[in-house]
C-alpha cells in the first residue's frame, strides 16, 4: 500500500488538538447527516431532556452547598461572639446534603440513561451507513477501483464511518450538556453576584487569546506528526510484507536506516505537538487560578459590606469551575465536529458515486444459452480519450477453444473484462447467441461465464468452503466429484483433516499448483457455459502442468473456452487463435496456418523456442 495511503485519518484522540481536516460543505453534509438521524428523532429529543437533566441538578448543587456553609458560618460566628441559644442548625445543614446527594444521584442517573439512548443511535446509524457501503461497494463499476485504492476505500468504511460515530456518542450529548451547563452556571452566577460574573467573565479573552496561540503553534507540528506516522506505518507494512526478498537482497539495512529517518522526523514532531497541546491544561488552570484569587478578595469584600453570604463565596468558586471547563469542551467538540463533517463528507461522497447502468427487466433467459459469442466492431478505453481496444471483431462457435495471444499490453485481458461487462464498450457489440450482453442481468451473464486466472484466489477457509464458493448450494458429494474431475482429490486427502482443513493465503499452507487445482475445481462446479482461462501453469513444475492440463481438459469439454496464452506451445491444438497486437487482431487462424503464414504470431512462437533454447 502506498504510503500516503496510510496516513492515520481519524487524528491522535480526543484529549488533544491536533490537525483538522475540514469539510468542503460544513452546513450541506452536516445537513446530510441530520437525515440519518431523523428517524431517531423521540430518542434524541429524550436525550436532550435527560442532559439537560443532568446538568440542571448539577448546577443546582454549589449554590445549596453554598446555603449550608453560610448557615454553618453564621452559628459558628453566633457561638464565638458569645450569643446566648448560639447553635449550628445541624437538621437544617443535614436536610441540604441529603438534598444534594439526591440531586447528584439523580443527575448521575440522567447522564447514564442520555449515554445508553445516544449509544445506541450512534451504532445505528453507524450500523446503517456500513450497510449502504457494503451495498454500494457491489454496485460500484470497476472503474472506480482503477481509481482509488483499497486502502482508501477500507479507511471510508472503517476510519470515517467509526469518527462520524464516536462524534454521535461522545460529542454530542457533551455538547448539549456543555451548553445547557454554560447557561445555567451563568444563572446562577448572576443570582448571586452580577459584579462578581461580570469580573469573572474578565478571564474569558485571556483564556481565549491564549488556547488561540497554543492551537497556532502546535497544529503545524500536528500535521507533521499525522503525515509521518502513515509514512512509518506504510515503511513497516511494505518491510514486514516483504520481508523474504529484503532478507535475500540483504536490504535490512537500508530498511533500518530508511525507519530511523522516518521514525526521527516523528519523533521530533510528535514531542513538539504534545508538548504544546499539553501546555493547555497549565494554561486553563494558571488563569482558573487567577479568576479564583479575584473572586475571593471581591467575594470577602463584598461579605464584609454584607451584599453577599460567606457560602455564597464558595458557590461562585465552585461556578467558576464549572463554567471555564465547559467553554473548553465546547471549543474542543468544534474542531471534532469539522473533522467529523470531513470523514462524513468523504462517507457520503462515496455513496454518491455513480453506479453500473441499472439492470433491464425483460432480461435475456440464460437457461437456453449455447455458447456462441461475437465481438462486432468493439471499441474500447478505460479513459474515453485512450482507446486501446480498436475495432476488435470475432466470432467463436460454441464448444470451440480460442486462445487470445500477443504481447504485454496487446489487451488480452482486456477482452475478457468487457466480455465478463466489467466495463461498458465505448462502440460496438459484444454478443452471445445472437444477444447483446446488455440485454442478460449482470448476475446472469456472470453466472455463465467460469474463470480461471493466473494469480489463485483463496479464501481463510476449509478447503471443501473453497471450492463450494463456485456454487454455493452445491453438495459435499458434487464438491468431491468436481475435485476428482479437477485431479485435485488425490492431493486433498493427503492433507491434515482433508477437505476440512483450514486453508490461510498469507502462509501459503498448499502450493501454487494445488491452489490452482483447487480454482479449477470450483469452476467445474459451476458448470459454466464459457470458459475464460488465464494461463494457469506458467509458475508450476512440469510435473502439476500435466495434472493442471489434464484438469482443464475436463473443464472445457464442451463448453466455448478463452484461453489468455502466454506460452504459446500450450495452445497448439487451440480451434482459433486470435493474434493481437495494440488492440487489434492482426492473424487469426490455427496453429499451422499461422505458422505457415510466418507473421507476427510465427515470430512471437520462434522466439520463445529460441529463448528456451538458449535457457
Amino acid at each position: 500500500m502506498n504510503r500516503k495511503n496510510m496516513n492515520n485519518k481519524r487524528g491522535f484522540g480526543r484529549g488533544s488538538i491536533g490537525h483538522i481536516e475540514k469539510a468542503k460543505d460544513f452546513k450541506g453534509t452536516i445537513k446530510k447527516l441530520m437525515a440519518y438521524l431523523k428517524p431517531y428523532s423521540i430518542s434524541l429529543i429524550v436525550v436532550l431532556i435527560f442532559a439537560v437533566g443532568s446538568a440542571s441538578f448539577a448546577i443546582i448543587g454549589p449554590k445549596l452547598l453554598g446555603k449550608a456553609t453560610t448557615k454553618l458560618f453564621e452559628g459558628i460566628v453566633k457561638k464565638v461572639m458569645g450569643v446566648n441559644g448560639a447553635a449550628i442548625d445541624f437538621v437544617y445543614i443535614k436536610n441540604i446534603l441529603l438534598t444534594l446527594i439526591g440531586l447528584y444521584i439523580a443527575s448521575a442517573a440522567f447522564s447514564f440513561v442520555q449515554g445508553f439512548i445516544v449509544s445506541g443511535v450512534a451504532q445505528k446509524v453507524s450500523y446503517q451507513l456500513r450497510k449502504e457501503f457494503s451495498e454500494k461497494i457491489n454496485h460500484l463499476p470497476l472503474k472506480y477501483f482503477d481509481k482509488n485504492t483499497h486502502g482508501e476505500v477500507l479507511s471510508r468504511v472503517t476510519n470515517d464511518v467509526d469518527t462520524v460515530s464516536q462524534t454521535l456518542n461522545q460529542s454530542l450529548p457533551q455538547l448539549i450538556t456543555s451548553f445547557t451547563t454554560i447557561i445555567g452556571v451563568l444563572v446562577m452566577m448572576l443570582s448571586i453576584n452580577w459584579i462578581m460574573t461580570l469580573a469573572s467573565l474578565v478571564i474569558l479573552p485571556l483564556s481565549m487569546v491564549m488556547i488561540s496561540f497554543v492551537i497556532k503553534k502546535s497544529q503545524k507540528y500536528f500535521k507533521t506528526q499525522q503525515k509521518y506516522l502513515g509514512h512509518v506505518n506504510g515503511h513497516v507494512e511494505e518491510i514486514f510484507g516483504g520481508h523474504i526478498i529484503v532478507k535475500a537482497f540483504n536490504g535490512e539495512e537500508k530498511a533500518i536506516s530508511e525507519f530511523d529517518e522516518l521514525n526521527d522526523t516523528l519523533y521530533k514532531s510528535a514531542w513538539k505537538s504534545q508538548f504544546l497541546s499539553g501546555m493547555m491544561m497549565p494554561i486553563m488552570n494558571f488563569i482558573g487560578n487567577l479568576g479564583y484569587v479575584m473572586v475571593s478578595i471581591l467575594g470577602g469584600w463584598l461579605a464584609i459590606k454584607k451584599t453577599i453570604e460567606v457560602g455564597d463565596i464558595l458557590s461562585f468558586v465552585q461556578y467558576i469551575r464549572q463554567f471555564t471547563s465547559p467553554l473548553g469542551q465546547v471549543a474542543q467538540t468544534a474542531n471534532i465536529l469539522q473533522s467529523t463533517a470531513a470523514a462524513a463528507e468523504r462517507v457520503f461522497e462515496f455513496l454518491a458515486e455513480e453506479e453500473e447502468v441499472s439492470e433491464i427487466e425483460n432480461a435475456v433467459d440464460v437457461n437456453e444459452i449455447k455458447g456462441d459469442v461475437a465481438f462486432e466492431n468493439v471499441h474500447f478505453g478505460y479513459n474515453a480519450d485512450k482507446i486501446i481496444i480498436k475495432d476488435f471483431s470475432a466470432h467463436i462457435k460454441q464448444g470451440q477453444r480460442v486462445a487470445i495471444v500477443g504481447p504485454t499490453g496487446a489487451g488480452k485481458t482486456t477482452i475478457v473484462k468487457l466480455l465478463m461487462r466489467f466495463y461498458d464498450l465505448n462502440s460496438g457489440a459484444i454478443l452471445i447467441d445472437g444477444h447483446d450482453i446488455t440485454q442478460f442481468r449482470r448476475s446472469d451473464l456472470r453466472s455463465m461465464l467460469g474463470m480461471v486466472l493466473q494469480d489463485t484466489w483463496l479464501f481463510n477457509g476449509t478447503i471443501m468452503e473453497n471450492i463450494r464458493y463456485g456454487r454455493l448450494n452445491a453438495t459435499d458429494e458434487e464438491v468431491i466429484k468436481a475435485s476428482k474431475l479437477a485431479h485435485a482429490h488425490h492431493f486433498i486427502k493427503t492433507l491434515p483433516n482433508g477437505y476440512d482443513m483450514v486453508l490461510n493465503e498469507e502462509t501459503g499452507n498448499i502450493s501454487q499448483g494445488q491452489k490452482q487445482l483447487l480454482t479449477i475445481a470450483r469452476a467445474i462446479l459451476a458448470d459454466p457455459k464459457i470458459l475464460i482461462l488465464d494461463e494457469a501453469t506458467s509458475s508450476v513444475d512440469t510435473r502439476t502442468e500435466l495434472l493442471i492440463q489434464k484438469a482443464m481438459e475436463n473443464l472445457m469439454k464442451g463448453r466455448t473456452s478463452f484461453i489468455i496464452a502466454h506460452r504459446l506451445s500450450t495452445i497448439r491444438d487451440a480451434d482459433l487463435i486470435l493474434v493481437m497486437k495494440d488492440g487489434d487482431i492482426v492473424e487469426q487462424g490455427k496453429h499451422e496456418e499461422l505458422i505457415e503464414k510466418n507473421g507476427f504470431y510465427a515470430s512471437l512462437y520462434n522466439s520463445q523456442f529460441e529463448m528456451a533454447d538458449v535457457s
